[in-house]
């Protein structure tokens, strides 16, 4: 377990559900996709991520998924990325996280 942070730590995250809008391959890597994610009124956001291992971006298209919106973009192979999708550790691959229910894009996580 990580070390233990206090509840007020925990409400700084502003995690929300994003719809992939466009996935593709970044160019001039093998890990990373390319993800631009509808968070409603908080707008499109371009968000890179190193699961190009185990998911085809196709298979990511239209699909909603739980994010961290409020990292600092971080540059990575020259372009910024402004968030990170969750996923958790599965037995051969990362699961990413989805919502149980359709919710809109853009929705808090509480």
């Amino acid at each position: 377990m990580k070390e233990e942070i206090t509840f007020e730590d925990f409400s700084k995250l502003d995690l929300r559900v994003g719809k992939v809008t466009l996935c593709e391959r970044k160019e001039g890597s093998d890990k990373l996709l390319r993800l631009t994610v509808d968070f409603g009124e908080e707008g499109k956001k371009n968000i890179l991520s190193g699961i190009a291992a185990w998911f085809e971006p196709e298979e990511l298209i239209n699909k909603s998924f739980i994010f961290v919106l409020n990292l600092a973009p971080r540059k990575m192979m020259g372009e910024f990325s402004e968030g990170m999708i969750l996923a958790a550790e599965g037995d051969d691959k990362p699961i990413p996280l989805i919502p149980l229910s359709e919710v809109n894009a853009g929705a808090t996580i509480r």
